[in-house]
């Protein structure tokens, strides 16, 4: 976390854990008087407006820290930066596109990293105590394909602890807030992310994905995300694990955040590709979207399931995206489902999932799950028989649940032939309060006025991470209480293209990113 010096007349303002300097005189508001509307433009659009010098990349970049000493200390979404690394960047990238040097498609465009990602000269925590004083060497794999393309980093965003929740908190930083509801956390574990997006404080963002960690707080903020297909883009430095770490786990995945589709479109064509040992072998070669507009588009929706309620209002706000895209043309199927239960596919893969996070668990805790393992019946499906049995499971019984995702996937490649993308919910209701209990058993989630398991989170994160395919998420609209709600986009593998062109096909026609009050 940077704490920098105040050469005389300049401004020095607290933003929650963060110490800023706003570089010249006066107050914050007149740093941002000159371009109120800058910090909600796109990122494709900032980018073009730095290269063609309609703002110089110093400018925008006062106008972001001047918008995070105004605004973050509400909702705590940028957690550490390097205000005069950034600026001197800044003025190099304005010097080099004045020399007609342009570093790529990012040329100085001001933007944060979600603190689960190393970046060089930077504190990077993970969201963990562990490494409070960490400041690496170099930056992830992702990172440094963003820096090489020109971006200007210079903050990171909060994460919960090492990015194992859907709310956004840690002993290091504190409490991130939603920017529409300061009561209600952001999602996780991206949250600070889709939160400094939403309020205004950073040009661009890339997340990381297990649970849903990129597509449901773009769904509780009001933004664009997007889960990559699996393996697409290397995922070297993020942490967890721990600092130093090769090894990739078989979910995870990282993927870009946004305030437009196309947003999503840039930051995942400059991300992507082999790491440095695959690289020699093989090169990506993403397909094209299967369609550019809808009336070439094949939709399935699956927004209604027995084993997961929805909110009502987010129900109609979801049906009502489908319909926007059938009166434009495209042909929606609002019955189809692929040849599996969501029920199904969830054991499948939160078995796959608690056999991955419980390998970080205290040994206390691993026994204790051990104990509970063998006590319990064989027709238990619970949240906590699930854990259970995945924190414990054999090298041999890892195996059959890998035949079973193989399984999902074949489905999903059946199912595919005949449409484009589903429409699923990401989570069964809009932002709610925050709950901090330790105890995830303990915590409960509120739907259409009933109370479920807080482990329910995770049921509509499940079928794209479990069958490692794309997923988008698109704002569509907000519930009666001003909260947003947002679609997922779920496609074939290796169809991430075609994702995010629906995303952008609903950007278009219900409007897209829009401003949270006050902000």
């Amino acid at each position: 976390m940077s704490s920098e010096g105040a050469p005389d007349g300049n401004f020095i303002a607290s933003a929650g854990p963060l110490t800023v300097n706003l570089g010249g005189k006066g107050k914050v508001e007149d740093h941002m008087a000159a371009a109120t509307e800058l910090h909600f433009k796109s990122a494709a659009e900032l980018a073009r407006m730095i290269q063609s010098r309609e703002i110089s990349s110093r400018e925008l970049l006062e106008h972001f820290i001047a918008r995070t000493v105004l605004h973050n200390p509400k909702i705590n979404a940028i957690v550490a930066s390097d205000f005069d690394a950034a600026r001197e960047k800044a003025l190099a990238a304005d010097e080099a596109l004045a020399r007609g040097e342009v570093w790529g498609p990012l040329h100085g465009l001001p933007m944060t990293i979600k603190d689960a990602y190393e970046v060089k000269g930077l504190t990077s925590t993970g969201g963990s105590p562990e490494y409070e004083d960490h400041v690496p060497e170099r930056s992830a794999a992702p990172v440094e394909r963003i820096e090489k393309a020109g971006a200007n980093i210079f903050g990171k965003t909060n994460v919960p602890f090492l990015s194992g929740d859907l709310q956004t908190f840690n002993d290091v930083y504190g409490t991130t807030n939603n920017p529409w509801n300061l009561a209600c956390g952001p999602g996780g574990s991206s949250g600070g992310s889709a939160a400094a997006l939403a309020a205004g404080l950073t040009g661009l963002e890339i997340g990381s994905d297990i649970g849903g960690s990129i597509r449901t707080p773009a769904h509780l903020c009001g933004v664009f995300g997007h889960k990559s297909t699996f393996g697409i883009i290397p995922k070297r430095g993020h942490i967890s694990p721990p600092p130093g770490h090769l090894a990739e786990g078989d979910l995870s995945v990282a993927g870009p955040l946004g305030r437009s589709a196309e947003d999503l479109d840039l930051l995942l064509s400059i991300v992507a590709g082999p790491d440095e040992i695959a690289s020699e072998g093989w090169k990506l070669d993403l397909a094209p979207a299967r369609a550019t507009s809808p009336k070439n588009l094949r939709v399935a929706v699956w927004i209604d399931d027995p084993f997961c309620d929805i909110d009502t209002e987010s129900a109609a706000l979801l049906n009502n995206a489908a319909k926007a895209l059938e009166d434009a043309g495209a042909k929606v199927d609002w019955s189809a489902r692929p040849d599996f239960t969501l029920e199904w596919s969830n054991e499948v893969y939160l078995t796959l999932l608690h056999s991955i996070t419980a390998s970080r668990f205290p040994e206390t805790v691993k026994q204790r799950l051990s104990d509970m393992r063998a006590k319990l019946p064989a027709d238990d499906r619970s949240h906590l028989s699930l854990q259970a049995r995945g924190a414990n499971i054999s090298y041999a019984d890892r195996l059959v649940w890998h035949e079973h995702q193989a399984r999902l996937k074949a489905a999903w490649v059946d199912f595919f032939r005949d449409y484009d993308v589903v429409l699923a919910p990401m989570l069964m209701r809009p932002a709610f309060p925050h709950d901090q209990q330790s105890n995830w058993h303990k915590r409960r989630i509120a739907v259409n006025g009933k109370e479920r398991e807080y482990f329910d989170v995770l049921i509509w994160a499940g079928p794209a991470m479990v069958a490692h395919l794309p997923a988008s998420v698109a704002p569509v609209g907000l519930t009666s209480e001003g909260l947003p709600v947002g679609v997922q986009i779920i496609g074939p593998h290796f169809g991430d293209r075609t994702t995010i062109a629906v995303a952008g096909m609903l950007e278009e026609l219900l409007g897209g990113f829009r401003a949270p009050p006050g902000f």
